[in-house]
């Protein structure tokens, strides 16, 4: 069965990382109540800058921050689409304060994906 992914790219100061990962934590919890299939962050650990591009590039990281690398797993797109819904409403995402979180969102970018191949 193919299965409709989300996934995303963000800097994180690693300052925070620690409050990242207690944010990315709390908030996998959620998407996996109203659904979702499997939720996974990834810190870098054998990520280098590209001649052309490259993790650190996509992000445009700074020396004092590591990039993150997530992933949400749904059965399909219209799951995807009602599990965000539901995530989307929930008081516990929407009084979060994008002033205070623990990384730059406006260098995190993400997308939703049609499986190409599973094993």
């Amino acid at each position: 069965m193919a299965h409709y992914v989300d996934g995303f790219v963000v800097p994180v100061p690693l300052k925070n990382l620690a409050a990242y990962r207690a944010m990315s934590r709390k908030f996998g919890k959620i998407w996996m109540q109203y659904g979702a299939l499997q939720y996974t962050e990834c810190v870098a650990d054998d990520v280098k800058p590209g001649k052309i591009t490259s993790f650190p590039q996509s992000v445009k990281l700074k020396a004092d921050e590591t990039v993150v690398f997530a992933w949400i797993v749904y059965k399909s797109r219209k799951h995807r689409d009602t599990v965000n819904a539901k995530v989307m409403s929930d008081p516990r995402v929407v009084g979060m304060n994008p002033s205070t979180t623990p990384f730059d969102g406006k260098r995190m970018f993400w997308g939703g994906f049609k499986t190409l191949v599973e094993l």
